[in-house]
């Protein structure tokens, strides 16, 4: 296969990936009135979507430190580039899907008719939209690499740790270099796609099956909601035994191995970093990126939160069109500056801290910064988890 199009893909989205991206917790009954709204945009965009996967192979890949060259195009990501040469990829998918315009419209439509609930849903609906499909080409390309004793790597894209945003519109201008896509697809100044509901990825490709099943940050089942699938090479990843997490696992391996960068200090210290994104709740939804940093202690001291940090990205304006920033901005920016929840404390105590749920995309109110936070120092914690627990294995 070196390429691959669907005009008409599967939309079905698994209602535990709609409900997690709603912002449920794992066990938490839904009302009737929220099952309604989610019923509703489901059936809403079932009649008037128009999703899209493109897919092709590269002609050649070229891997050097933390640049990669892609058909003599060339990007610039560590993370993408410690991958590939981790495997020995030999070449690469380029892929694009969409769940085309018709969800963003009816959000905004939705919006301007001051239904915040029933836009809230269908916003949510098109991003979930999103990550069925790129989870289905990915599965689409792991049956055709294993019928080729190859195998697919992760899949990675500009905005996800250590590759920058920016790099999106190179990505897009080299996907459809051969063959005009099947929808219209654009990019921003900022990199931001147009549909937004969309994603650009890289996928790797390796006929060094044998080392992928060595390394487990390699095998992208781990982190794969797909259902069923008769190619799945290993579970999906457990957390660490009596680890209580707010959100699912699956979730957490997907931050962690998308958002999420770690840095073992030569004092046994631990720098991390995540981003965030996120749109505003007004003006038709705007995207923001918050930086999240934060220091941990060496292990032997339970991982102590030592330093916490959260601020925008740098050059994100998405933040100045949030309600509270446009009302006051200096009280707010103070407030995400000076919040350090758990600071002084072992990072397994966001285990046990108790706060309200907030799944709201902007930073105005301080329940929805707490959730931001608790899900940033949960996602640390797994994958501090995890990392020792590979060590071990090896």
């Amino acid at each position: 296969m070196t390429e691959l199009i669907d005009t008409a893909p599967d939309v079905h989205v698994d209602p535990a990936e709609y409900r997690r991206l709603l912002g449920y917790p794992r066990d938490h009954a839904i009302c009737e009135r929220a099952q309604e709204l989610a019923d509703s945009a489901r059936e809403w965009y079932r009649q008037h979507g128009h999703a899209w996967i493109y897919a092709r192979q590269a002609d050649r890949l070229e891997v050097e430190e933390g640049r990669i060259s892609i058909d003599s195009i060339e990007f610039t990501s560590q993370r993408l580039a410690g991958i590939l040469r981790q495997a020995e990829a030999h070449s690469a998918f380029l892929v694009a899907v969409s769940a085309g315009p018709e969800a963003e419209e009816q959000a905004r439509k939705l919006w301007l008719e001051e239904k915040p609930d029933e836009y809230f849903f269908m916003e949510t609906f098109g991003s979930a939209v999103v990550e069925h499909l790129i989870t289905a080409a990915g599965a689409r390309l792991c049956a055709w690499a294993d019928g080729e004793t190859m195998a697919v790597l992760p899949h990675y894209s500009p905005g996800y740790s250590l590759w920058d945003v920016a790099e999106q519109s190179q990505l897009l201008r080299l996907i459809e270099s051969r063959t005009a896509l099947p929808g219209g697809l654009e990019t921003l100044d900022s990199g931001a796609l147009l549909p937004k509901k969309s994603q650009l990825a890289v996928f790797g490709l390796t006929r060094h099956i044998d080392r992928v099943r060595r390394l487990s940050d390699l095998v992208p089942c781990q982190s794969c909601p797909l259902a069923n699938c008769q190619f799945r090479r290993a579970p999906y990843l457990r957390a660490p035994i009596g680890a209580n997490y707010s959100v699912s696992t699956r979730a957490l391996a997907r931050w962690a191995a998308e958002r999420l960068s770690l840095e073992t200090r030569s004092d046994g210290a631990t720098a991390a970093r995540f981003r965030y994104d996120g749109t505003t709740c007004n003006n038709m939804g705007r995207a923001l990126a918050f930086q999240y940093d934060v220091i941990l202690g060496p292990p032997q001291d339970g991982y102590q939160i030592r330093e916490q940090s959260c601020a925008p990205v740098s050059g994100d304006t998405g933040h100045t069109a949030m309600c509270q920033y446009q009302a006051n901005a200096g009280p707010l920016m103070a407030a995400i500056e000076s919040e350090k929840p758990l600071l002084g404390q072992p990072l397994a105590s966001v285990l046990a801290w108790r706060r309200d749920s907030s799944p709201a995309g902007c930073y105005c109110d301080a329940a929805s910064r707490a959730h931001k936070w608790g899900l940033v120092l949960e996602t640390i914690h797994y994958a501090l988890h995890r990392q020792r627990e590979n060590e071990q294995e090896r």
